[in-house]
């Protein structure tokens, strides 16, 4: 059996900004400025995909391409969808900074995989710019995965497609897809798993499919986050998403049983 050497890891919602904040509350706001209100639900649904991607996937859900035909009589095009993006680069780049805190144990679990000579490479719906930002900061706060892919490296085409992690896997010297697992906290990430042909790993707490911040997620009673859980395993099982974890902490015995 092939041993598992290299972890495919996301960035937002998965090893930084708990709840996966930085974006949602930036999508909101360029659709409520460009008449559009969408709601945060709506906002979260395509994340995980390259931003603009993110932007376009939004103006073709129904509701909200209606009330784009209602209040401009016609459908949205590639130049709206542009204008959207100018406007959400321009003021997420301006707190994304604000955004880069790890979820608890990210730092020692992952450091730990580390030692023991894993390989961690890393995914992101954020641009090589946005990356920019946001990894110098993850790494004074101490965690430095060994590999950074945006969807710039592989020609724009980000989740779901496949390459990014096929860039990781080349840059990182690994010989094959059997030897390699994604963790992620939305239904893209489990998407560009399964079509890059790696295992799928979706991780619960501090996801975007959770959409709760680390106050809030703490304040639940057992019966409240008990309910969260069932909900988010259903999100990632409906995405055929080969394994789910509560939280990282429970990846190194995930990897014992997969190396067993």
């Amino acid at each position: 059996m092939t041993k598992i050497k290299g972890i495919i890891m996301d960035w937002a919602g998965t090893t930084i900004d708990f709840g996966c904040f930085a974006p949602v509350n930036v999508f909101v706001d360029i659709f409520k400025k460009a008449g559009i209100e969408v709601t945060i639900e709506e906002a979260r649904e395509p994340m995980g995909m390259l931003k603009r991607d993110h932007i376009k996937a939004m103006t073709e859900m129904p509701r909200i391409h209606q009330a784009w035909r209602d209040e401009f009589d016609n459908v949205p095009t590639e130049k709206d969808i542009d204008q959207l993006y100018a406007h959400f680069e321009n003021a997420l780049m301006k707190q994304l900074k604000s955004f880069t805190h790890l979820i608890p144990d990210v730092n020692d679990t992952i450091s730990a995989l580390q030692a023991e000579g894993y390989l961690i490479g890393s995914t992101t719906g954020y641009t090589k710019e946005m990356m920019e930002v946001v990894a110098p900061e993850a790494k004074r706060k101490g965690y430095a995965p060994h590999n950074i892919v945006t969807a710039e490296q592989v020609d724009g085409y980000g989740r779901p497609y496949p390459y990014m992690i096929f860039k990781n896997i080349q840059q990182l010297k690994l010989s094959s897809v059997k030897e390699v697992i994604k963790l992620g906290d939305t239904a893209s990430d489990i998407k560009e798993a399964i079509n890059a042909g790696v295992t799928a790993v979706g991780v619960i707490k501090g996801s975007s499919v959770v959409g709760l911040n680390e106050q809030q997620w703490n304040d639940l009673t057992e019966h409240e986050r008990n309910t969260y859980i069932e909900e988010a395993t259903h999100i990632f099982k409906q995405n055929n998403a080969d394994y789910i974890i509560k939280d990282i902490t429970q990846l190194p015995q995930l990897l014992k049983q997969l190396n067993a």
